[in-house]
């Protein structure tokens, strides 16, 4: 789940990450009244998905109440585009941050390196910027730090981050309560990536989160169930809406322009499928990543979300049954397939991984088509969607 920045700011300072003094707000009314009683300069931010909301005018500078309610007004409902995302994305919500003077900026985070299976700390001296630019450009201004998770983070490591990326001496203090809360965050709640770009030291010495990156595993959600009410706020388009509403992530499903449904359990292999689909002359009609398991009610959504498209002609479900049973897989597919409230179209299951053979076995006694590769699945339901 990816959050908004006035969210991943909320789980900041609850690990003790300092960001500036600001307002949620939905309505120009709710800006006005908030920098009425607390008169200054403030920041009226755009809360969306995308990157480089500043080049894109999703972000302006009010030095009075009116200035702020005229800035909200024009930016909520705005359809903000760039690079990054040409179809855009519509402005809902506002975050009103106060005007920080800003000294020197840094950047830092913490995400999953899976080569060594290791969190891996990234600080930067040059923050503010796209760090994949600066990485290309200036790859002396990065450091890394690979963290054993049975021994967790220690403020020496910090330091040592510090000195190796040349952070201006006002960062050196502050530096290891900072990444210290970041470890935190990323552990307790179970997130992909922790991010802050950028990390300000302001004139009068103080270090602060001014922006805030977090994405979580939606596999680690069930630590902290209060934060399921977040994804509300947080698809952009259909597509994530339509995930988050049967259960998925807002990452699991995504229409696109084929005639095939695709089903997988695993981005991998959802992937895999859509290729072997196009290289047996056909095109998928979306990516679905169903999860870790293949549960009866889960599969029943997911297949009815993706018949729900008038384009799809046959159905592709591909399931590796490693810690589930294939035969317990089996018959989820077949529990959840059953009845007359369901589009029909023809079925193609490949199962495979731990009892397969069994799984294969209850969904050919179900009617429907199983088998052992992708390959061959993805030939059979390229021959049934051509002849729909």
């Amino acid at each position: 789940m990816k959050l908004m920045e006035y969210q991943g700011k909320e789980l900041f300072r609850r690990v003790g990450i300092p960001t500036p003094r600001g307002v949620f707000a939905h309505t120009p009314a709710e800006v006005q009244d908030f920098i009425t009683k607390n008169p200054g300069s403030w920041v009226v931010k755009s809360q969306v998905m995308m990157g480089g909301r500043g080049k894109a005018g999703g972000i302006k500078f009010a030095h009075s109440a009116p200035e702020g309610a005229a800035f909200a007004t024009e930016l909520i409902g705005k359809v903000l585009k760039n690079e990054q995302n040409p179809d855009g994305e519509e402005v809902r919500s506002l975050l009103v941050e106060e005007m920080v003077q800003i000294e020197s900026e840094a950047y830092a985070s913490i995400t999953i390196d899976r080569a060594t299976k290791k969190p891996v700390v990234i600080v930067s001296s040059q923050g503010g910027m796209d760090v994949e630019e600066v990485a290309e450009h200036h790859p002396e201004a990065i450091s890394k730090y690979w963290i054993d998770p049975a021994i967790g983070f220690q403020p020496f490591e910090a330091r040592q981050l510090a000195f190796a990326a040349k952070l201006p001496a006002g960062y050196l203090k502050a530096f290891p309560k900072v990444l210290g809360g970041l470890y935190t965050l990323f552990m307790e709640y179970g997130a992909n990536l922790v991010e802050i770009n950028p990390l300000v030291l302001t004139k009068s010495g103080d270090v602060i989160a001014s922006d805030a990156k977090v994405e979580l595993d939606d596999n680690g959600l069930y630590k902290h169930p209060e934060l399921n009410a977040w994804r509300n706020d947080g698809p952009a388009d259909e597509d994530q809406a339509a995930a988050v509403e049967i259960g998925l992530g807002m990452s699991n499903y995504a229409k696109l322009d084929g005639d095939i449904g695709v089903i997988a359990n695993g981005a991998g292999l959802g992937m895999g499928t859509m290729d072997a689909i196009r290289i047996a002359g056909g095109q998928a009609a979306n990516f679905l990543d169903i999860g870790g398991g293949a549960q009866a009610e889960l599969v029943k959504k997911s297949y009815n979300l993706v018949t729900a498209d008038p384009k799809v002609k046959a159905m592709f479900i591909n399931i590796f049954g490693g810690i589930t049973r294939g035969d317990q897989v089996a018959l989820g597919i077949v529990e959840a397939l059953e009845g007359d409230d369901l589009r029909k179209v023809p079925l193609v299951v490949r199962l495979t991984g731990t009892n397969e053979k069994e799984g294969r076995e209850i969904l050919a006694a179900a009617g429907m088509n199983p088998v052992e590769t992708m390959d061959e699945g993805a030939r059979q339901a390229v021959a049934f969607a051509k002849s729909s």
